[in-house]
């Protein structure tokens, strides 16, 4: 494991990787390009293809400003943030966001995001592509089809104000983080996203949607798989009724 960042900036982008090294140095330098700053933690699961190595590169050129998590091997998205989570509340940060390598977040929305949260009063502010519709550029219809029903039904079995609520990119303010025992969050896909929005809810903390314009990935591969929808299908009826049984 590499860590190297400073909390100046009070502000992390968490970037989780497996095979990314068409786009891992440009993600990075358009983020560090952002003003004010934000700091870059990558959470790398032994990509093969050298995503480590680039990483570390982009640490020796920017010191203090990207820091690297290095796992033994794929052990899932919901993993991968929580480690990312636990090391920017040991560092310090302010506002942790959540983030794609592959571009498929315009990385100048991270600006919207923070202000959400920093100075229009939200404590969660999700990057949402169906709060005004939907907003997504080249997938194919049917994966737009699943994704958009997708989060409805979520939406109305869970009972969560969100419109989007298996988006992968977020801001959190560090005291919801650290309001919530990340230990327990099972889910390790994208029922993932779903499972931490329900909890923040459920916690009283307020979640705000930031309209933004998804576009799938030009360079790599995608992760998506169908077995990542029925974790989320049914991985949500198995947190609500855990919920439900727990007040009981």
């Amino acid at each position: 494991m590499t860590t190297s960042t400073n909390n100046s900036s009070g502000s992390l982008v968490i970037i989780p990787t497996y095979n990314e090294i068409e786009n891992i140095a440009n993600i990075i330098e358009a983020v560090l390009a952002l003003k004010p700053e934000f700091d870059l933690l990558i959470v790398d699961d032994n990509s093969p293809d050298g995503t480590a190595a680039v990483v570390k590169d982009k640490m020796a050129e920017y010191p203090g400003r990207v820091a690297i998590l290095e796992r033994k091997g794929k052990l899932g998205l919901g993993t991968a943030y929580i480690a990312g989570f636990k090391w920017a509340i040991e560092h310090g940060y302010d506002y942790i966001f959540e983030m794609d390598a592959d571009f498929s977040h315009n990385p100048l929305d991270l600006l919207r995001l923070r202000k959400a949260v920093a100075e229009d009063g939200a404590d969660v502010a999700v990057g949402s592509r169906y709060c005004k519709g939907v907003d997504v550029e080249n997938w194919p219809m049917g994966r737009i089809l699943m994704s958009y029903f997708a989060s409805k039904y979520v939406r109305f079995v869970t009972a969560i104000p969100v419109h989007d609520t298996t988006a992968g990119f977020v801001c959190w303010r560090r005291q919801v983080l650290e309001a919530m025992d990340l230990d327990a969050i099972r889910f390790k896909g994208y029922a993932f996203q779903i499972e931490m929005k329900y909890t923040a809810h459920k916690l009283g903390f307020k979640i705000a949607e930031v309209p933004i314009v998804f576009v799938n990935r030009v360079l790599g591969t995608s992760k998506m798989s169908s077995g990542i929808f029925g974790e989320a299908m049914f991985g949500v009826i198995q947190l609500r009724l855990g919920k439900i049984a727990k007040k009981a």
